[in-house]
């Protein structure tokens, strides 16, 4: 009987020996991110466990790619065979070249016997005529030419916008993960169809962790951003455990009490709410109750 006695009133020191020892209290909980697939395909490889810790950048899956990279090697096929098309100007106006470089010797030549007095004017004339007729006809083809290459070129430039395309469809094919972080929950398993932004996991960094708690009107004049603040949780034991926190945001707009949330004035129908950073070392967990103390 004193037995039962000793366990009623430690019951009751338990239930009201820490009431009302703190400022608000709340719940934990985390920036989840939900990675979903960019590609449609089969998974072929996805290595995410829930509980398992991932670095940003790395890669966790990849979705088949195979018909992309064919598509891009028939693309890249396209380009080459069109651009094998342009001209070679250099070779194509070397005879010309040759022609002029011999007009002009021939010039040159004629004009040291005109003034030996051993040819005429007009052979001169003709000459230099030749020489300019030679290099309107250069004039003409480089012309024809230049054309005929910025129309190849600008008939291949689609294209190359698509292995573009195709190649940033490739890079969507692997999963690479996005954060720093603890994987939450796991949507997906290899070999099975992904489908573009179907959600494959869900990942949160649990490094630090956001209670959100609630205060009073009265406590809301009483606050301020950057504030530090004292979080105590439930070790499971009967006991406490504290951790420093940050205030970190502060709504401006009042709402109805959470039915699940107490504050320490509980006649209060209108609270604000707020997010508190807390380094995590490992206890602290999403969905679990804590207490706050300026």
């Amino acid at each position: 009987m004193k037995r039962i006695a000793y366990l009623a009133a430690l019951l009751i020191t338990a239930c009201t020996g820490h009431k009302n020892d703190f400022d608000a209290s709340g719940t934990f909980e985390a920036v989840e991110t939900i990675v979903s697939a960019e590609a449609t395909g089969t998974l072929k490889m996805f290595n995410v466990e829930e509980g398992q810790d991932l670095k940003a950048g790395e890669i966790v899956g990849v979705i088949d790619s195979v018909q992309l990279y064919l598509k891009k090697k028939q693309m890249q096929a396209q380009i080459g065979a069109v651009l094998s098309r342009k001209p070679n100007v250099a070779k194509q106006l070397a005879a010309l070249q040759e022609q002029l470089k011999q007009a002009e010797r021939e010039q040159q030549r004629l004009t040291r016997l005109v003034k030996a007095d051993a040819a005429t004017q007009k052979q001169l004339d003709d000459a230099t005529t030749q020489v300019d007729v030679v290099k309107k006809q250069i004039e003409a083809q480089q012309s024809s030419l230049g054309i005929t290459t910025s129309s190849l070129t600008e008939e291949a430039s689609p294209i190359f916008v698509q292995v573009a395309q195709l190649e940033d469809q490739l890079a969507k094919c692997k999963i690479v993960n996005p954060v720093n972080g603890t994987v939450l929950t796991k949507y997906a398993e290899a070999n099975e169809m992904a489908v573009a932004a179907k959600p494959l996991y869900k990942i949160a960094d649990l490094s630090t962790i956001i209670l959100r708690a609630y205060i009073t009107g009265d406590q809301f004049a009483q606050v301020k951003l950057h504030q530090n603040v004292k979080v105590q949780v439930d070790d499971g034991k009967g006991n406490y455990k504290g951790y420093a926190g940050t205030i970190e945001w502060i709504s401006d707009k009042a709402e109805f009490t959470p039915k699940t949330i107490q504050t320490k004035d509980e006649r209060a129908n209108l609270v604000y709410a707020v997010k508190i950073n807390v380094k995590n070392d490992g206890f602290l967990k999403i969905g679990m109750y804590g207490e706050i103390k300026w």
